[in-house]
């Protein structure tokens, strides 16, 4: 079950660690672009910060190296961007509408698989199959 546990670790943070890389480092300047599109406040240092938490938290959840705080820096990704870059309420188009609801419910799933992640690794306390360190936190009650 260790493995299956890793697979599931590397399978939800892959989404995470390539767009933070492609959208938000390497393609740093149509990543600014993009958010500016969208009303980003501050999409030159947002744009950067933002792709850190992704990546930096996808790395600490994948190598399981204190992955409650990897699974809690994808959340706080997820909830700064999602309102953001994906506001299906303001759109005018049915197409551009469902594209962007689609996109907003996507990352809701995904707050909800960061945020199972890190009450996994709370109550696991360094049982957690195939993770390098123990979680951050002490377990919550």
């Amino acid at each position: 079950m260790d493995v299956l546990f890793l697979v599931g670790r590397l399978l939800f943070v892959a989404l995470f660690l390539f767009a933070g890389v492609m959208a938000h480092l390497v393609g740093y300047r149509q990543g600014v672009e993009y958010a500016r599109s969208f009303g980003s406040p501050l999409p030159e240092i947002g744009v950067p910060l933002t792709g850190l938490m992704a990546v930096g938290g996808a790395v600490l959840v994948a190598f399981g190296v204190l992955a409650d705080l990897g699974a809690m820096l994808i959340a706080a990704f997820l909830l700064l961007i999602t309102p953001i870059m994906h506001p299906f309420w303001k759109e005018r188009g049915a197409q551009k509408r469902q594209v962007q609801m689609s996109m907003f419910m996507k990352n809701l799933a995904l707050l909800g698989g960061a945020i199972v992640l890190f009450y996994l690794y709370n109550q696991l306390q360094g049982h957690a199959g195939l993770s390098l360190t123990d979680p951050l936190f002490e377990r919550g009650g």
